[in-house]
């Protein structure tokens, strides 16, 4: 082998002869990429491509260790096309070096003690000796980045840098950096040991050849921090120039800082102006801004008193069904003796109990009263804070003071009266009384007027419903003067209103006589009687009727005309028939008064007064 010096006057003719190949000689030169990176585990090939036309060369590759000491590994002699390789040693790696058919140095998985430079050299006999260097890089990429918090309390009273958590970066290459972030945004802290914050940072080469790095960070903690989110990142490099960042979880720190504030205030449910309603729970919170949790101490005030009422951990307190005897003063106090002497540890508030006692009126659940009567109705109310008052009636607002004035009343005063009390400043705290107002008096009456279905008049059997309308109290019996009426039920709209309908046919006897609806109670009653004028006679049926008529009339024309005749002419026949009858031109005859009503009869012409003389009535005229 020769030595470094020797070669050096010929490296330096190739650089100046052939430019960017340095290691050539004479005619031969060489293609050797200079930097080579892969990932770990991932082959490897290292190609020594001699350039030009040459019959015979011997190629050898070499293992050029830390201190510069060559160590052959491999060589290949071309003899005419083919090329004759032999390996001569792997120094111990596993797997093995290789040469494939074409000369180039082959590992199978790249491994971190690969590292090294590989030179490559071709020997030309006539053509002269050339050889070239190509460095390997093998990187790896960490494990996920493993971070260790400090699980104790850091007290923000130290004004020294305290230890605050250690990250770990594990197998990689080369070896990576680790950076620290505070809500996101990244510390600058120096290596040197100081007060206000620095880190340590140790790197162990593992037995694999990776690299392993910790670094530890150290700060001075103010209040500020107890809310505050720390992590590490590590920052490795990848091949060709790329970069990979693993961060590790956020964490955050146990402070341990004196209370400088203390809140206290009343929980739900309470109102705007701090009213809570008589019977509700009540609850108080109190809260210190110390780490740890201070202890808090209730009480309340009584004549400048404190009556301790709870002392825990919590900072809360609850009074149950709260009564109004509970009004008043109220205090917390944070028991912290690190808190500076200066910082006020307690507070106060009020609590107001509002209440409303049930309502009172100066009547009764019912208040019957006669028909026109004037009346007062008086609503008491007591509560805290002030109560308003509101008369409704039926839900319709009536007015705004205690007393309800009734004046004159009507049967559309009768109904439920309702006093509202309630506070505006405390929801959903109020109370209602009621009372019924009953109106006495004989009965109102009101009829649906019903109109003929055809214009001028009814006609013989159209239908129609009849309505009628009471009211008043006790409430009135309806009765009509036609069977077939319904009972009576509340009329729509209220007020008291009962109805009853009575649905008919129209006839002549009912435009004659009319059809009534009558109410009563014991004030009193009161009728209406329905009217349906001229009822003409069906269409169908009126050439019937005229038929008829004229039947009837022309029989009794044959009735007067025979009598005449038989009183005209047939004297004698007549007297026979009626053996000793008088006739009705011949007055002076006087007859016994038994024989009165045979004459009568005759005379007004009824069949039934011909019959009562048998057979020898107008016998023989006929």
């Amino acid at each position: 082998m020769e030595p470094p010096d020797a070669r050096a006057p010929r490296l330096l003719v190739l650089a100046l002869l052939l430019g960017a190949h340095p290691g050539a000689e004479a005619e031969v030169r060489l293609s050797v990429p200079p930097l080579v990176e892969v990932m770990r585990g991932e082959p490897v090939t290292l190609d020594c491509t001699p350039l030009g036309t040459h019959d015979h060369f011997v190629l050898e590759w070499f293992l050029a260790d830390r201190t510069g000491v060559r160590h052959r590994l491999a060589s290949a002699e071309l003899q005419g096309s083919e090329l004759q390789d032999k390996m001569h040693d792997s120094w111990g790696r596993s797997p093995p070096y290789q040469l494939d058919s074409q000369g180039r140095l082959v590992l199978a998985e790249a491994q971190v003690g690969d590292e090294r430079d590989y030179v490559c050299v071709v020997r030309a006999g006539a053509a002269g000796t050339a050889e070239a260097t190509a460095r390997l890089n093998v990187f790896a990429k960490p494990e996920a980045t493993e971070v260790s918090p400090n699980k104790g309390t850091l007290s923000v009273m130290e004004d020294i840098a305290q230890e605050i958590a250690t990250c770990n970066s594990r197998n990689g290459n080369p070896v990576p950096q680790i950076t620290w972030y505070r809500n996101g945004q990244r510390l600058e802290v120096p290596l040197e040991v100081n007060s206000e914050g620095y880190m340590t940072s140790r790197t162990v080469r593992e037995a694999s050849g990776l690299l392993s790095l910790t670094s530890t960070l150290y700060l001075r903690l103010r209040k500020a921090d107890r809310d505050a989110s720390f992590h590490c990142s590590v920052h490795y490099r990848l091949p060709t120039g790329r970069h990979g960042r693993l961060d590790s979880p956020a964490f955050r720190l146990t402070l341990h800082y004196p209370t400088e504030h203390v809140q206290f205030w009343l929980g739900s449910p309470s109102t705007t102006a701090g009213w809570v309603r008589e019977g509700d729970s009540v609850q108080l919170f109190c809260r210190g801004d110390g780490s740890p949790t201070p202890e808090y101490t209730f009480f309340r005030l009584q004549d400048q008193e404190e009556d301790v009422l709870k002392t825990n951990l919590e900072g809360n307190l609850t009074l149950e069904g709260v009564q109004r005897s509970q009004s008043g003063t109220y205090g917390c106090r944070v028991e912290d003796y690190d808190a500076a002497e200066d910082a006020e540890l307690s507070k106060t508030l009020e609590l107001h109990v509002a209440y409303l006692d049930p309502l009172e009126l100066s009547t009764g659940e019912e208040l019957s009263l006669p028909l026109g009567n004037s009346t007062a109705v008086n609503c008491s109310v007591r509560g805290l804070p002030a109560p308003t008052l509101r008369w409704t009636k039926d839900s319709v607002p009536l007015g705004d003071d205690p007393t309800l004035s009734l004046r004159s009343i009507t049967f559309d005063s009768a109904g439920t009266y309702t006093c509202e009390a309630s506070m505006p400043t405390v929801p959903l705290l109020s109370r209602t009384r009621s009372f019924k107002l009953l109106v006495q008096g004989p009965p109102e009456l009101r009829a649906e007027e019903v109109q003929p279905k055809a214009e001028g008049s009814w006609r013989e059997g159209d239908e129609v419903k009849l309505i009628c309308r009471t009211r008043g109290y006790p409430e009135p019996k309806l009765s009509w003067s036609q069977l077939g009426g319904s009972p009576a039920e509340p009329a729509p709209g209220g007020q008291g209103w009962v109805s009853s309908s009575l649905t008919l046919k129209v006839t002549s006897a009912l435009s004659r006589d009319g059809v009534s609806c009558e109410a009563s109670n014991p004030h009193g009653n009161d009728r209406h009687v329905f009217h349906f004028g001229t009822v003409a006679p069906q269409t169908s049926q009126a050439g019937v009727a005229v038929m008829a008529v004229a039947v009837s009339v022309g029989l009794l024309l044959l009735v007067v005309a025979a009598f005449y005749c038989m009183r005209r002419k047939g004297h004698r026949c007549c007297r026979r028939g009626e053996k000793g009858s008088p006739l009705p031109g011949e007055p002076e005859l006087s007859h016994s008064g038994s024989e009165g009503p045979e004459q009568t009869g005759l005379l007004m012409g009824g069949a039934s007064g011909g019959a009562k003389h048998g057979s020898g009535g107008f016998g023989d005229e006929c």
